[in-house]
């Protein structure tokens, strides 16, 4: 396979590439490395069609095109065919690559739009993520985060058909927990360690997102769901953007059942029992 995928890539390069070594990752579709005749060393996603890959290097280049976020320059993408530059990295999160990381975030968070959502629709963990334009927070929270992945995770037989009456509910009752931003901010969406790459101290790169204005809440309530980020991120992103009371003590949970709800659609299992604490804590 990995010679047919080579051979793809010197096709839509016009540069003759070497041979690709797997890389580990990739939620669709296989990933690799390879370097091209005159040294650039690039990433290769390749999928089967319906793959959407060509979204991907969209939501890449947006971000850079609208943002300092320091993501991989898209060389190609189409459906089943994605090559983006290698960002070189070593070593994990650590106090100082978290203070960083909050710089960056906060400075992503700064660029804003008229309207939540995005011109178009995108993907988070290779799932449609709907983004119609809409002026109020509370509405596209509601009905293209909440119930929209309520339903296809029902849909799908992995959410027991009681929890969407209870989504529903909760839905209902979203203007006792949350208020209006004062705009809409460009998000990465989809904020976990394995899509941040460092360098030592700095962060080296974002990679995977799932972009669209939003909240800038529901991107630091993500980052708290797999211990992405701690104490030493938040701290400095206060100093850039001050984090509204309840935050953490209520919000977070509220805005992660969202990602919560991504991952009973594609897997399931405990993350059903996830839902169902934070419903109830919620009342219903």
């Amino acid at each position: 396979m990995s010679a047919a995928v080579q051979a793809r890539v010197t096709a839509a390069l016009g540069l003759p590439a070497g041979p690709l070594s797997p890389l580990g990752g990739g939620c669709v579709g296989d990933v690799f490395r390879t370097d091209l005749a005159g040294g650039r060393t690039v990433v290769v996603k390749a999928g089967d069609p319906g793959s959407a890959l060509d979204v991907e290097g969209y939501m890449l280049a947006a971000l850079g095109q609208r943002s300092r976020l320091p993501v991989p320059g898209v060389l190609h993408a189409e459906d089943t065919l994605l090559v983006m530059d290698w960002i070189p990295n070593r070593g994990g999160l650590t106090t100082e690559s978290q203070i960083h990381a909050a710089d960056l975030l906060a400075d992503l968070h700064a660029v804003t739009a008229p309207l939540f959502g995005l011109e178009r629709d995108t993907l988070i963990g290779g799932l449609h993520q709907p983004n119609p334009p809409t002026p109020r927070w509370l509405d596209f929270f509601r009905d293209q985060r909440l119930l929209d992945m309520g339903r296809r995770a029902l849909e799908a037989g992995r959410l027991p058909a009681p929890f969407m009456g209870r989504l529903e509910a909760l839905a209902g009752r979203l203007d006792r927990y949350i208020t209006e931003p004062a705009r809409p901010s460009l998000i990465h969406g989809d904020m976990w360690t394995g899509n941040v790459l460092c360098d030592g101290p700095r962060i080296a790169g974002f990679i995977d997102p799932a972009i669209y204005f939003a909240d800038p809440e529901i991107e630091l309530a993500f980052s708290t769901m797999f211990g992405t980020f701690g104490r030493a991120f938040f701290q400095r992103y206060n100093e850039h953007r001050p984090i509204a009371p309840d935050f953490f003590e209520v919000r977070r949970d509220l805005y992660n059942l969202y990602p919560l709800l991504v991952h009973v659609r594609l897997f399931g299992g405990s993350y059903v029992g996830s839902v169902d604490a934070t419903l109830n804590r919620f009342g219903v």
